[in-house]
Formats: C-alpha cells, structure tokens, sequence
C-alpha cells in the first residue's frame, strides 16, 4: 500500500492544493484542488471517496470529478464510484452541492438506475475493508461532525486526524494502535490562537498538548497550514521540545511503510 499527498493546504494560491490523498489508485481520502492533478485515467480509476467532513476544500473534487469520469466508467461498465462518510455530511452534499443548482446531481446521472455517484454512509469506529485494506473510521472535533481516518498495516497504522480541534477520544483510541504515520493539522500561528479555537483548529501551542498523548515516538506530519504561513507555523512547532520527527507535508509525497518502494 501506499499514499501519495495530492494536496495539504488550508487554502489555494501558486503551488497550493487543498486536502486529498490516494491510497493506491483507487481510493481517495478526502477530495479538494489536488485531485484536479491527477490524469484523466487515473481519476477513472477511482472507486472510492472517504470524506472526512463538509467543508468545501475537502469535497469541491467530487463533483468534478464525477462529471469527468463518467464516460469512461460508463463505456468500461463500472460500478458506482462509493462515496463514504458521515450521514449528516453526505445529506450536507447532497442538499448544498448535488442539488441542481450549484452542481447537477450525480447520484442520479446518467441515470438513477446507474449513477456515476453512489452515497454510503459510515459511523465512527467502523472498520471498512476495501480488498484487504483496512480503512478505520475515526472521532473528529471540528465545527461541523467530522471523522479522520486511520489505514491499518501490520507495520502500523497510517492516522490522518482531518480537521479537528483538541480531541481527546481520537488520543483514546490511538493509545490502542500502533502509529506509524500520523497526519495531524496545525492551520494557525500561535498568535492566531482565538481564531483556532473558534474555527475548531489547531495552532503550534495546541498541537504540541495533543501530541503528548500520542504514545511512543512517531513520524508526524503537519497538514492544512494557510498559504504563507507555513515557514512561521514549523519554526513554531520546531521551538517545542517533544519526541516526534516532525515535518511539513508536503503535496506530491508518497507515503507508505519501510517495505514500500519509492517512499518519503
């Protein structure tokens, strides 16, 4: 298995890409601008969507993409790409996105028997197994429900927090994992800290509290920092004292284990 970065930023400008991650070629994990880099044949290849939550730079994609690949999958005979997530996120998409008016409906084009989109509800603490994959769905704390991900491995898990605030029943659960990668938002500086916490974010100060929950060392990676502010927000986590290897995400990195070619 592995993940490459299409995108980890909290906003779009020269170079920046919002939120999303393939796992393998035919699975992504949330859908913002990053997906728009991906060739036509390899969106084709996409079967499935794990959305984390709501908020526009995590979904824009989806509708684009379904709209670009329908052809392909039609002529090809494939199934319905299954989009996963929360109830309440899925009725959010359908109600706000999928409505006619900001983008035609997919799950009923071309046609209701056979949709580009199909809609799957999940539940945290759900485990789905995609072909011996298992993707594990995880607590969020964010303005609106949300979830996080965690992809297991014998070698250890794979952990993307999505956005989230403090959230002390992700660090429970964790604490019964092995981590081998955690990707965890810090989306303000320091100075910023108000704004974090009514946004439902983290900033530099808060990440450092949550990761003293996280047990025993670990790679950790730093997602959804604003355009700009990046260099001000990993010199502030770089000032902390803890024991993680702690670095930037960055779009276009692959991840994955110690047993997997070409990794960063």
């Amino acid at each position: 298995m592995q993940i490459r970065v299409l995108g980890c930023s909290g906003s779009i400008a020269a170079g920046s890409r919002t939120t999303s991650f393939l796992l393998d070629d035919d699975v992504l994990i949330d859908a913002g601008t990053g997906v728009g880099d991906l060739t036509l044949d390899e969106m084709a290849r996409i079967d499935h969507i794990f959305v984390t939550h709501s908020h526009l730079d995590h979904v824009l994609a989806i509708g684009l993409l379904a709209d670009s690949v329908t052809r392909r999958r039609r002529a090809a005979e494939r199934a319905p790409v299954q989009v996963h997530a929360l109830a309440c996120t899925l009725t959010a998409l359908s109600a706000h996105i999928f409505n006619g008016v900001i983008w035609p409906d997919f799950t009923r084009l071309p046609s209701a028997a056979h949709p580009v989109l199909q809609f799957q509800p999940l539940a945290i603490g759900e485990v789905l197994d995609l072909g011996g994959r298992q993707i594990e769905v995880l607590p969020a704390s964010h303005t609106v429900p949300a979830v996080g991900y965690a992809v297991h491995h014998p070698q250890g898990a794979w952990v993307f927090t999505g956005d989230t605030g403090p959230n002390a029943a992700l660090w429970q659960r964790l604490q019964g994992l092995t981590v081998a990668m955690l990707v965890i938002e810090t989306a303000f500086r320091d100075d910023e800290h108000a704004l974090a916490d009514i946004s439902r974010h983290l900033c530099p100060a808060q990440l450092q509290r949550e990761l003293q929950q996280l047990t025993g060392p670990a790679d950790v990676y730093i997602t959804h920092i604003k355009p700009g502010e990046v260099d001000t927000v990993m010199a502030e986590i770089g000032a902390q004292h803890n024991p993680h290897r702690i670095r930037a995400l960055q779009t276009g990195q692959l991840m994955g284990w110690p047993d997997t070619p070409g990794n960063v």
